[in-house]
């Protein structure tokens, strides 16, 4: 039996999921700047790490060259590593909060 590991160990993406308001708060997140998309698709790579908070919505990240995806949605606190890149796909409404982190900020 092989036992694959999780994309997000695999890729460095940390994910907290049902993030608690007092964490929000800790964080700063209502003062985050504010992204919002349809049904789409989007090729993406980031030149930075982002923390994302995800307010509505869902989105399959879909690394490059993985055939598997990772998926968030609404209270998920993701935070993608730079120079990693994906196709995201949202299948509707989809709303995040997020902020640029330079290196070593938690």
């Amino acid at each position: 039996m092989r036992v694959e590991k999780p994309l997000e160990e695999l890729y460095n993406v940390k994910v907290e999921r049902k993030v608690s308001s007092e964490r929000l708060t800790e964080l700063g997140v209502s003062r985050w700047s504010m992204w919002k998309t349809g049904k789409c698709k989007l090729p993406w790579d980031w030149q930075v790490d982002q923390l994302v908070y995800i307010e509505e919505g869902e989105v399959k990240v879909l690394p490059e060259g993985s055939q598997r995806f990772m998926q968030f949605v609404a209270g998920d606190l993701v935070r993608y590593p730079k120079w990693f890149e994906a196709d995201l796909y949202f299948n509707g409404p989809y709303q995040e909060r997020y902020s640029f982190r330079a290196y070593g900020d938690d």
